[in-house]
Formats: C-alpha cells, structure tokens, sequence
C-alpha cells in the first residue's frame, strides 16, 4: 500500500494471472485521506495492451474510488514470464465539488505550480489459480483420499476406511447399472422361451383337433355302412318269408 498525502493506493503491484488468449482484469482501490477533492491520471507504459477505467477521475474527501485495469488477451507469453509494463498513478488537490469531466491534463502541470504526487506500480504476472481437487466425502480436510502412512508403516484406518467408502459410492452405480442389464437380459431370453413353448403347444393344440375330427368322421361313415347291412338283411328276410 502507498501511503502518500493525498492517497493510498493498494496494491502497488497489478497482478494478473496470466493466460493465453484471455482477458485479465485487476482492480486498484484509492482511498481519499483528506477533507480535499482529489483529482487522479492512470498513466502506462504500453496504453495499447491495457485498458484503464476509470483512467481519470475524483475521490470525495475521506472516501474511495476503484481502478479496474484490463489487460488485452495476449497471443504468446513473454521470456520467463516478466512483464517490464509499468504503470504511473498522479494525483493533486483540485477544487471542491470537482467532477471527472473538470479533469483536464493541465491539473497535472507540474510547471503550472501544481503540486502533483506521483506513484509508480509494476506488473506482475502469477499462474492461474488451479480448481480445487475434490475431496471425497466423510474424508477430512486436507487429508488424502488414499489414507495418510504412518512413521511406523501402518495405514491410518479411518482414512482408508472412508477411502474405501468413497470408492465403493463411486462404483455403486455402475454395478447397479450393470445388474440392471443382466436382469433385462435374462427376461427376454426368458419371454422368447415362453414364446415358443406357446407356440409349440398352439401347434400340438391343432394336431389333436385334426386327429379327433378325423376319428369322429371315420365312426360315422361306419355306422352307416352297419345300418345298410341290417338294412339290407332285413330287406332280403322279409322277401324270403
């Protein structure tokens, strides 16, 4: 944090988490530590890789004011991640009630008799924060989900005992899943085999009906021909007596 008479500025270093082909924004805050109207400029050294809003401004007596500067998303990183870009923060006393639009480059004319206070602030670059690894459930904070081994050898009990419990959660599902398929299975190759035993004995069904249609025909034309015997016997004894 700088500490100057107008204002603080916090932090003096723009840290960006530098990543290809992404903007990366930082924020500056600037706390007014007077009863004066304090007029700022955001210079740098490269204005065409960065974007400064607000670039100029006012902090109200004893209140404060945010920076947010944008970086341009960058093609290649440079030689061992070092950033030489530099930025110059210029602040002075203007006139109370002061606005933004008020602010012209004349307020910092140092030859002007202006007392202007000047801070320099360096880039950094930093690796991106990396995700969080999780952390199995019923497991502690911090702790392995392999189990943590002793000075002795020996493995921590707990921690494997709720490593194990994760790991039997995480294949539940896939065993469901594979019982599941198994079951579907052996249903159809059970429905199939009702099938055909049903159409097995459709067909037995329809071969009986045949054969009992026949031996009832085959009874008939029998007795018919018994009728006509007697018929035909009788006929010839009534002639004969």
């Amino acid at each position: 944090m700088s500490t100057g008479e107008l204002l603080s500025i916090e932090p003096l270093e723009l840290k960006f988490p530098f990543e290809l082909k992404k903007q990366i924004s930082c924020s500056l805050l600037l706390s007014n530590k007077t009863d004066n109207y304090v007029a700022f400029k955001v210079k740098t050294t490269n204005p065409k890789k960065y974007c400064v809003r607000p670039n100029t401004g006012v902090v109200s007596p004893r209140s404060t004011c945010d920076v947010i500067v944008t970086m341009q998303a960058q093609k290649e990183a440079p030689p061992d991640m070092q950033c030489k870009d530099k930025f110059l923060l210029q602040s002075v006393k203007t006139n109370d009630g002061a606005t933004p639009k008020d602010i012209t480059p004349e307020v910092f004319n140092k030859e002007a008799g202006n007392v202007v206070e000047e801070c320099k602030l360096r880039v950094v670059y930093v690796s991106p924060p990396q995700p969080p690894s999780p952390v199995p459930e019923g497991s502690e904070e911090g702790s392995s989900p392999r189990g943590s081994v002793m000075e002795n050898g020996n493995v921590n009990g707990a921690e494997f005992s709720n490593a194990a419990k994760a790991f039997s959660e995480q294949l539940e599902p896939q065993e469901r899943s594979a019982e599941a398929r198994s079951l579907i299975l052996k249903l159809t190759e059970e429905k199939n085999k009702a099938n055909q035993q049903s159409n097995r004995l459709r067909q037995e069904l329809e071969l009986l009906k045949r054969q009992g249609s026949k031996s009832r025909g085959g009874v008939s034309i029998l007795f018919v021909i018994i009728v006509g015997l007697i018929g035909l016997l009788l006929g010839y004894l009534m002639k004969k007596s």
